[in-house]
């Protein structure tokens, strides 16, 4: 048996004792995504209008209680809109715990993210505006192990758009698609409750629906 072959065979004991880096989640993203783990990769997608960002901001904010984040807006750069959707979940008040990264260029992402203190956790917004092929995800991810990626998509009718976002879609732990204010998750680690990302919003999406528990 070769050495990669030696590295990649596991013993039942080996799976079941190995130490995992999970994330101790509480209340409504516990009962949403579960205790996940610090790598690979998750996909947040809808159309726009949906409060995808609402949500993307709402989730990195509560990832500040687990490591730094940074949130790469490719697609608004520092724009008003990016302002606006900080000041309603107040985002001042995680302080350096959360980076804006003004539509930093992949290539320049990796270099970041190969210094001392990188961040734990990062948004790509959007996956349209990334450049990457699935090909440069793949790689992406492999070479950042320790590193949880949030990629944001565009999405067409239910599913991500494009054939890169579809092939993330697959891959991805965690997929999150957002409508009307309401996000519904698939998740590898439990939960699989709708989390309501804006009441009002939500209730004049659904005026027939009791939101609360959608």
């Amino acid at each position: 048996m070769s050495r990669s072959e030696n590295k990649r065979a596991l013993s039942v004991s080996s799976v079941l004792t190995t130490k995992r880096k999970l994330l101790e989640f509480d209340g409504r993203f516990l009962e949403a995504i579960g205790n996940p783990e610090v790598r690979g990769s998750w996909i947040i997608y809808g159309v726009s209008g949906s409060g995808k960002t609402s949500f993307c901001m709402q989730l990195a904010k509560y990832l500040t209680n687990f490591g730094r984040v940074a949130y790469n807006s490719l697609e608004e750069g520092n724009s008003q809109s990016i302002r606006m959707a900080f000041e309603r979940v107040k985002m001042h008040e995680v302080g350096g715990k959360l980076i804006l990264l003004d539509g930093e260029p992949i290539e320049e992402l990796k270099q970041r993210l190969r210094r001392q203190r990188a961040p734990r956790f990062v948004f790509i917004d959007s996956i349209q505006y990334s450049g990457l092929s699935y090909d440069q995800y793949r790689e992406l991810i492999n070479e950042f192990k320790n590193t949880l990626f949030i990629l944001i998509s565009h999405a067409e009718r239910k599913q991500p758009s494009g054939a890169v976002a579809k092939s993330i879609k697959f891959d991805a732990f965690v997929k999150i698609r957002v409508e009307g204010y309401i996000a519904y998750p698939m998740s590898r680690y439990g939960g699989g409750s709708p989390y309501i990302v804006w009441d009002q919003k939500a209730h004049d999406y659904y005026p027939f629906q009791n939101t609360k528990t959608a």
